[in-house]
């Protein structure tokens, strides 16, 4: 008797600045339904928007939709914003060796006082090695939460060498949860950042701040699929381009931060083919440059900058310019062209030239060139031939340059253009061995969201006093293996794509750090 094998779907949605983007995916990786739909202030309507012209689009059964997957920048707007975020008390972990600079130091004014005045140093910490530097004053800690209790939403850890070891920073979670309650959202840093105490305790108190936000839209997301009868699993996309679950998502909402960006490069290498490239990401209002490194983001070896906070964990390495489809055109003294950084965005169907607007924006500039094809040609004729000609060379040199910037080699590389703005440019820019613009290229970061895999990583200081370096690479391997594993991949797809020391000169006892990521696919 033949078996048949019963086709099922995963949806990927991606909200960006002007657009949200969605795409329906079978069980092939084949895009069967895509949409764009404007974003709006309150985004769970766009997000609706969105899944409701997919469904319009593809007749399906809405039970075999297995996964849903969303990439979106709710928690990148609220630092950024400086909106949405939770209040908070910080626990420093490293008393007396630590006092000389408080928490928050190197943060802007204004955010430092909408974080929280609740920053408190107490005895803690480790060594490189993971010996003590101090044990924990437990008496001051549970004093200290007291004081918060009912004044709080969250709660932040950060000890000295915490990557080394957290078992301080977990006897703090469970102290907090013994005196404010078991549901008080408790972040520790050893779980989010690197090495590096004050960019890491940054990076774990912007995660505290935003379990606010981060629980607004799971739960809205979750609400606008059930809406729709559409009961998946339900996962978003991080900024190292894999996925995380709901859970995890809720716990670590920092690492959703820039994975607009992640989901792009990785859907724009599913959507060509090609494993090794430069991604341009052409939106409606910026144009995000990535490097695609063996099918994934290449890492920032920078410390990461979020809304003026300095921070260490995780971040893709991005050029963000301000060049979009709805960005502006302005003539100026001496016939001087400048373009953006102010777009149009949203309205560019209501402001630009060929849609009857006033507004001479980079798609009309496009549509000149015979590059896209969209609204009234005729409404552009007064433009003249040099004033296009200047415009084009102008914002195509905008993304060339950058092209410059990021790449590390004097060779030229394969160009993949992506977005919603893809269309925008040429097939020819300097720096690029070839310029390929895929099929679906206007949905990449839809596609992509929805093809993520899951991971998981090590990322820790040990000695090789006692240890041969190999014996701690397989060690360090066989954590990120399981993680990913945890995480929910397919045990037979996982493979590590990251396994390195680096020596710290710095430390004695022959320190190094080791960092190991492993990824696998989801069951479709």
């Amino acid at each position: 008797m033949t078996m048949t094998m019963t086709m099922t779907y995963r949806i990927g949605i991606d909200v960006g600045g002007t657009n949200t983007d969605a795409a329906l995916l079978n069980r092939h990786g084949i895009v069967v339904a895509r949409t764009k739909r404007p974003t709006t202030a309150d985004i769970m309507s766009g997000i609706d928007d969105a899944i409701t012209a997919l469904l319009g689009e593809a007749d399906i059964d809405k039970s075999a939709i297995r996964r849903a997957m969303l990439g979106t920048t709710h928690c990148t707007n609220a630092i950024v914003e400086r909106k949405g975020l939770n209040p908070l008390a910080h626990f420093r972990l490293g008393a007396p060796a630590t006092l000389a600079i408080p928490p928050l130091s190197d943060i802007p004014d204004d955010l430092r006082r909408l974080l929280s005045d609740r920053l408190f140093i107490v005895g803690g910490g480790y060594e490189y090695n993971g010996d003590p530097l101090a044990h924990l004053d437990e008496a001051l800690i549970r004093r200290y939460l007291r004081e918060v209790k009912g004044q709080v939403d969250s709660i932040s850890v950060c000890g000295v060498f915490a990557p080394v070891s957290d078992v301080q920073e977990r006897r703090v979670a469970v102290l907090a949860r013994e005196e404010l309650g078991p549901e008080i959202a408790v972040s520790l840093s050893g779980e989010i950042g690197s090495i590096g105490l004050l960019e890491r305790e940054n990076a774990c108190i912007l995660n505290a701040a935003l379990h606010g936000a981060v629980r607004d839209i799971t739960e809205g997301f979750d609400m606008a699929l059930r809406r729709h009868d559409i009961h998946a699993e339900i996962y978003f996309g991080q900024n190292d381009g894999t996925l995380m679950t709901l859970r995890q998502a809720r716990a670590f909402p920092i690492h959703t931060v820039a994975s607009g960006p992640t989901n792009s490069i990785r859907g724009a290498s599913y959507l060509a083919d090609v494993r090794d490239a430069l991604v341009v990401d052409v939106g409606g209002t910026t144009t995000d440059i990535g490097i695609l490194s063996k099918g994934f983001p290449r890492e920032s070896s920078h410390a990461a900058e979020i809304g003026g906070v300095r921070t260490n964990f995780r971040m893709p390495d991005i050029i963000s310019i301000g060049l979009g489809g709805g960005s502006i055109v302005t003539v100026g003294a001496g016939n001087s062209i400048r373009i953006g950084p102010e777009s149009v965005g949203y309205e560019l169907t209501r402001r630009a030239l060929i849609f009857g607007g006033d507004t001479i924006t980079v798609t009309d500039i496009s549509v000149a060139k015979g590059l896209m094809h969209l609204g009234d040609s005729r409404r552009i004729r007064h433009l003249s031939a040099e004033l296009v000609e200047r415009a084009y060379a102008r914002y195509v040199g905008m993304v060339e340059d950058a092209i410059d910037r990021l790449k590390t080699q004097d060779d030229p590389i394969p160009v993949i253009l992506v977005g919603g703005g893809a269309g925008l440019l040429p097939t020819r820019l300097r720096g690029a061995s070839k310029v390929i613009r895929p099929v679906n290229a206007d949905v990449a970061n839809a596609a992509g969201v929805a093809l993520a895999q899951v991971s998981g990583s090590v990322d820790t200081i040990v000695s090789l006093k006692h240890r041969d370096r190999e014996s701690w690479l397989a060690d360090a391997a066989l954590k990120a293996r399981a993680a990913a594993i945890t995480a929910g991949a397919i045990p037979g797809t996982v493979e590590i794509i990251d396994l390195d020391t680096l020596p710290l000169a710095y430390m004695p006892g022959n320190a190094v750090r080791i960092r190991a990521k492993a990824v696998g696919s989801l069951k479709f």
